[in-house]
């Protein structure tokens, strides 16, 4: 597949897209993985090909053999002959191909487990820079265009090359006169499909990149359709939408212009090499230099060239697709990871927060110099105004950011630099976005631990007051999506709760995360779940202050710096920011219970 040409570094928060030296190198391993089977494609192709060839040769010999006054038993022997060269050639080009199919299906199932490795190890933030709508398109249309060409066009562009460079040789060896003569007449040819090479990948990459606008904003715009409705924005929002279909109709339209420029030059080019064979034959026939047969196998060759080239000139337009398609593929792996700290462990559960100053993409600096120490096994409330820095907190804390300048540390180690497999043991951020999976109640519970029995799936259901699962028909076994039971946003949030008693981390970090359910419910969840993680440390952002009423201590944020701490007793005494918030809030109706 052609490599792309676009480099690593993109504009805005795109995913990048591999280079050609890239591509190139991910396609030889892929080949490498599999090389006994391609030897085995390549060396059967050679041989169809090789039988191939003989039917015209054999023509030729026939004319000759004829015009020589041989009888018909002399032409019966070379027609069997290009019978038995012709069922030689089916049979081995229906086992190369066989072959050919199952070495792409076996090399398409190794990018989609490379590709779903590298999605799994992409950091967070690059995700949500660059959006669903790029990461669904490289997934699912990308990786299907690349397994379509290794099932389908690359097995016959194969085969379809070696038969051309067969015909090409057969010819020369001929007459290098006509040999010569055929070669020249397919310049055309070439200068038809280099013209279209050095415009197509370009623009591929354009329409694929368009696909993937469009993509984010029908997917932004379908899961904020109620916002958008509520706010009146459906206008702004169809007129978004209607410009990134235009976008992807122009692309779509350069396509389709630089096709319907290949194909007609292209059959008009396949006559030029056998005129100019039966020109230059007819000279030489006269000149009694060759036969009649060798002008006529030439003839024939240069007429069988045209199948295999346009099996190729028809694949090497979804060749340049796939080609693209590959290229952003393989542009996940160009994404840098967080580094890592290899085998050091953290020490202890503490975790210390020292000079954090962090921005969102090179933005004005959200955190200001925040300094925070959390002790082992102590419940601690964060608090404040929207856009405080609360939740951006709450992020480096549990690794998925990391800080500018300072530090965020857990037993002395970088808590971003952790194992990702050690990091989910350690620490879990819990926010209001949930997601329910495909599947039964007991696989979307499963996820946190696999091995967990079904008395330990219905305990932690039970402790996050999940009532509604105990009502299901199938129990466990019920499924849950569009087929099955669709639970609402207070039921996505319990079931992710439920995923955090079985998951047990050191120290879990709440972001809201009751925020759909009633007061009520938000606090029992949160006392069970403080209740069963006693001794673990919990963090919780909250926007409810009875959460930092039961916190053992209370951290007022306001403008990106921590600007009080302390227990909630203390604060109020104190008679500063948290004192008014809870005053105001208290006299709302909310007393401490």
């Amino acid at each position: 597949m052609t490599a792309a040409r676009t480099g690593p570094a993109q504009e805005g928060g795109a995913l990048p897209v591999a280079g050609p030296a890239v591509v190139r190198r991910a396609a030889f391993r892929l080949i490498r993985l599999d090389g006994r089977a391609f030897t085995a494609i390549v060396l059967l192709n050679a041989l169809a090909a090789g039988a191939g060839i003989a039917g015209p040769w054999l023509v030729g010999r026939i004319i000759d053999e004829v015009r020589g006054g041989a009888g018909p038993a002399a032409v019966d022997r070379l027609a069997l002959a290009m019978l038995g060269f012709a069922l030689a050639q089916l049979v081995l080009a229906r086992y190369a191909g066989l072959l050919g199919h199952r070495f792409g299906e076996r090399t398409l199932a190794r990018i989609r487990e490379r590709f779903a490795d590298r999605v799994l190890a992409l950091p967070v933030p690059v995700v949500e820079r660059a959006g669903t709508g790029d990461l669904t398109t490289r997934g699912t249309t990308d990786v299907a265009a690349v397994g379509t060409t290794l099932r389908d066009a690359a097995p016959e562009v194969l085969i379809a090359g070696v038969q051309a460079l067969f015909i090409l040789v057969a010819v020369f060896v001929l007459d290098p006169v006509l040999g010569a003569c055929g070669v020249l007449g397919l310049l055309s040819v070439w200068c038809a499909t280099r013209w279209y090479l050095r415009r197509a990948l370009t623009a591929y990459l354009a329409e694929g990149a368009a696909n993937s606008v469009l993509a984010e904003q029908l997917a932004a715009t379908a899961a904020g359709a109620r916002t958008i409705e509520a706010l009146g924005l459906e206008r702004r929002r169809i007129a978004a939408c209607r410009e990134s279909i235009e976008k992807c109709r122009a692309t779509r339209m350069r396509t389709l212009f630089l096709r319907t420029v290949l194909f007609p030059a292209v059959d008009i080019s396949y006559l030029i090499p056998v005129a100019g064979v039966l020109l230059a034959g007819g000279a030489l026939l006269r000149q009694e230099t060759l036969s009649l047969g060798t002008v006529v196998a030439a003839a024939l060759y240069l007429r069988q060239l045209e199948q295999p080239l346009d099996t190729i000139l028809f694949r090497v337009e979804q060749m340049q697709s796939s080609g693209a398609s590959f290229a952003r593929v393989e542009g996940l792996g160009l994404v840098p990871g967080t580094p890592r700290a290899g085998a050091a462990d953290p020490a202890d559960d503490r975790i210390e927060v020292s000079g954090v100053r962090y921005a969102h993409d090179g933005g004005p600096d959200v955190l200001h110099g925040v300094d925070l120490v959390v002790r082992p096994g102590e419940q601690l409330a964060i608090v404040g105004p929207s856009g405080a820095g609360k939740t951006t907190l709450g992020r480096l804390l549990a690794g998925m950011d990391v800080p500018r300048t300072g530090s965020v540390t857990v037993g002395g180690v970088p808590v971003a630099g952790l194992d990702p497999g050690r990091l989910r043991r350690q620490i879990v951020l819990v926010t209001q976005e949930h997601h329910v999976f495909l599947g039964t109640l007991r696989d979307n519970l499963r996820i946190a631990a696999g091995s967990a029995a079904d008395a330990e799936l219905w305990a932690a259901l039970d402790a996050v007051g999940a009532a509604w699962a105990r009502e299901l028909p199938g129990g466990l076994d019920t499924g849950l999506g569009p087929e099955g039971y669709r639970p609402d946003g207070a039921s996505a949030q319990q079931l992710a709760l439920a995923r955090v008693v079985l998951a047990d981390p050191h120290t879990l970090i709440l972001d809201e995360a009751t925020a759909l359910l009633d007061p009520r419910t938000a606090r029992h969840t949160e006392r069970a779940l403080a209740a069963l993680l006693e001794g673990r440390t919990v963090i919780a952002i909250a926007h409810r202050l009875q959460t930092a009423h039961d916190a053992d201590r209370v951290a007022v944020m306001e403008d990106g710096r921590i600007t009080e701490l302390g227990t909630h007793d203390d604060l109020v005494a104190a008679g500063g920011a948290y004192a008014a918030l809870w005053h105001s809030w208290h006299g709302a109706g909310e007393p401490a219970r």
